[in-house]
């Protein structure tokens, strides 16, 4: 699958989003090793501090799914003009499933898509830092 169309797949996700409170949708396609896609949207809540974001979304279904094995992740913002890469929550999360060299690609409304790698968002993992000793 190309990264075209995991990232359409994250856009068409972000319609599913539940964001009454910031208005700012996010849609998450995850690209498993059996070649499934898993797909995930941030759901809001009055308790801001209780919203899932839609990577998390996406990673806590296909582990529900019994799927431990990833090649990509794209992250779809229609609502922002420009990339708006994962926050910081999403990125110690995702690194706990994936290595520093897992692809990731973000993008917003203009058409422009960022594409790098988990150690490249998260570069001082020193989780993974410690398991390697």
């Amino acid at each position: 699958m190309e990264d075209r169309e995991i990232f359409k797949l994250a856009t068409e996700a972000a319609n599913q989003s539940y964001s009454p409170y910031s208005k700012f949708r996010v849609g998450a396609a995850l690209l498993c090793e059996d070649g499934s896609v898993v797909t995930g949207a941030n759901v809001e809540n009055r308790s801001y501090g209780l919203a899932i974001c839609a990577e998390r979304s996406a990673i806590v279904s296909a582990i529900a799914q019994g799927k431990r094995s990833f090649r990509a992740l794209a992250v779809s913002t229609p609502d922002a003009a420009y990339p708006v890469s994962p926050c910081g929550a999403c990125r110690q999360f995702i690194s706990e499933f994936v290595g520093k060299d897992f692809p990731i690609s973000f993008g917003g409304s203009d058409g422009t898509v960022v594409h790098t790698t988990m150690g490249e968002l998260f570069p001082h993992d020193a989780l993974h830092e410690l398991a390697e000793r």
